[in-house]
């Protein structure tokens, strides 16, 4: 049986609007946009992954707990849109700033490959055939540290990060432009006229 393909996704400045540490549901917007790009993943066959770097809960700010309401607030949003996140792999840990057992150098926390690797193997899922879309440089370095192919998003810190990208990765407006960049690549989107 053939592995499956995902789209793997940061959260904060991807998905929503970046509230530095957001730690409260009421603080949780999505980025216009997004409900129809995933939408549009998901049509083409992909499973959507969330992988976020959470380090405020390693640093203290807030607990898994109030992680967990904001993605319950998430999945409750998309799914009003009729979108489902196959799943949410999230860091807590810095190797510098976090607390107690949250201070570790982990292999889960992007730019290394580890959140990517386990729903690889949770999903069995072939990552050569996959890709990884976020606004920070870390995000594309996890993509391409995993096998993926890597996509950079102008919303959140895209601005600043994208002038450092990796030569053969690009920067794309939002989540849209870049479902749109990967769907013509996969021959299901619609080719810009030149």
């Amino acid at each position: 049986m053939e592995q499956r393909r995902a789209v793997f996704l940061d959260r904060d400045g991807t998905i929503n609007e970046e509230v530095q540490y957001l730690s409260r549901v009421e603080e949780f917007r999505l980025i216009p946009g997004v409900p129809y790009a995933l939408q549009r993943l998901k049509d083409a066959g992909f499973l959507l992954i969330v992988v976020t770097n959470q380090s405020g809960i390693g640093r203290g700010l807030y607990d898994e707990a109030a992680l967990a309401a904001i993605h319950d607030r998430m999945h409750e949003e998309l799914g009003d849109f009729g979108i489902t996140i196959d799943a949410c792999y999230f860091c807590p840990h810095h190797p510098e700033h976090g607390v107690g057992g949250y201070r570790v150098q982990c292999n889960c926390r992007k730019p290394s490959p580890g959140m990517l690797e386990q729903a690889a193997r949770d999903f069995d899922i072939d990552l050569a055939r996959s890709y990884m879309i976020g606004d920070k440089l870390a995000d594309i370095e996890a993509g391409l540290n995993a096998g993926c192919r890597a996509l950079m998003v102008l919303t959140g810190y895209g601005a600043t990060d994208s002038a450092r990208l990796p030569k053969g990765v690009r920067a794309y407006e939002d989540l849209q432009a870049a479902v749109e960049a990967i769907l013509v690549t996969e021959g299901k989107g619609k080719r810009k006229k030149r």
